[in-house]
């Protein structure tokens, strides 16, 4: 979340283009970051949403009202925030549309690398804008919410994402199918796995569901996802394909909150992107949270890009650690306490 556009966002009201929201007005941030403090001329009643679980505790931490999934409706002003994934636009979008009343002002802004200029002529085609703006590498554009919006909320908004039979969650890990690192985990899973069992970073649940189905001896699965809409499909596959196993949701960074719990095993595709560039550093630290997690002689399987170099993490936070299989992309890693 550190390569957001927020500059971009806020140019038309720090040139005068748009006014900036009165004492009276409701706003609803889509996809504020966590590093957003609001402007010294910005006044009303702010509401930022945010699904990832690192910038909802930094906004929070800052003082804003933020919620993880948007609330409400008849806002005066909507400022959304785009990313890299088209759905994921889109739903903010359509949200932007839904929760404002008529006349309201929406201003939207996504990188050119994001394909800003692309998101921009779709709404425009939808809806008419009032005008854009280009500014630091960004396109910024707004326009007032007409009384009909029927039409481009059924362009935006598909409904749910589903790929390879799962539900998946627009913007989260893999959404588009079951990812091939977690399909090799899945192969060299022993089928002896028993007792309590964590999944961190479970995206939208594939891992959980396939020690669901591959173990009888599993007693319970806790799934840990920091991506708050990932959790939620994630609580519906584990619902609609392993009813049979008592499963608990954690929206949780297992970065930087503790887990309380304790697991006589830990599955695991650690994240190792939290912007564009590769931070290897993030599964070093998933690791080490593993290792606090897991009960003595708790097992460890972790799936991670061959080039990665976790191997030495396992090495000084368990006894005993090896290699499953490898291919030309990804290795399969086991460790036990």
């Amino acid at each position: 979340m550190n390569d957001t556009p927020l500059p971009t966002l806020l140019f038309p009201f720090d040139r005068g283009l748009l006014d900036p929201p009165g004492k009276d007005d409701r706003i609803l941030f889509l996809g504020a970051p966590g590093a957003f403090h609001l402007p010294s001329d910005f006044a009303g009643d702010m509401t930022a949403v945010q699904g990832y679980r690192p910038d909802f505790l930094a906004l929070q931490r800052s003082g804003i009202p933020v919620c993880p999934e948007p609330e409400g409706e008849g806002y005066d002003m909507a400022l959304v925030l785009l990313g890299r994934h088209r759905r994921e636009n889109e739903h903010r979008l359509a949200e932007a549309l839904k929760r404002t009343r008529s006349g309201a002002c929406i201003v939207a802004a996504c990188a050119k690398k994001d394909g800003g200029g692309s998101v921009r002529k779709r709404l425009g085609n939808l809806l008419g804008l009032e005008d854009h703006a280009s500014k630091h590498h960004g396109v910024v554009f707004w326009l007032r919410r007409p009384d009909e919006v029927a039409e481009a909320l059924d362009a935006l908004d598909g409904g749910d994402e589903v790929a390879d039979g799962y539900i998946t969650a627009a913007g989260g890990f893999s959404d588009d199918g079951i990812d091939p690192g977690s399909a090799l985990l899945v192969e060299c899973l022993p089928e002896d796995l028993s007792g309590a069992i964590a999944d961190f970073a479970a995206g939208w649940g594939y891992l959980s569901v396939a020690a669901a189905e591959r173990a009888s001896g599993v007693k319970g699965i806790d799934l840990y996802e920091a991506h708050h809409a990932s959790l939620g499909a994630a609580r519906r596959n584990m619902a609609g394909k392993a009813p049979q196993v008592p499963a608990r949701f954690f929206w949780h960074d297992l970065l930087g909150e503790p887990v309380d719990e304790r697991y006589d095993v830990i599955l695991m595709n650690p994240p190792f992107h939290r912007s564009r560039a590769a931070e290897p550093d993030m599964g070093h630290g998933m690791i080490a949270a593993a290792a606090k997690a897991l009960k003595p002689r708790g097992r460890l399987f972790l799936v991670a890009n061959r080039q990665l170099p976790y191997e030495e993490s396992l090495e000084k936070h368990f006894a005993a650690q090896g290699e499953l299989r490898r291919d030309t992309v990804f290795k399969v890693l086991w460790a036990r306490k």
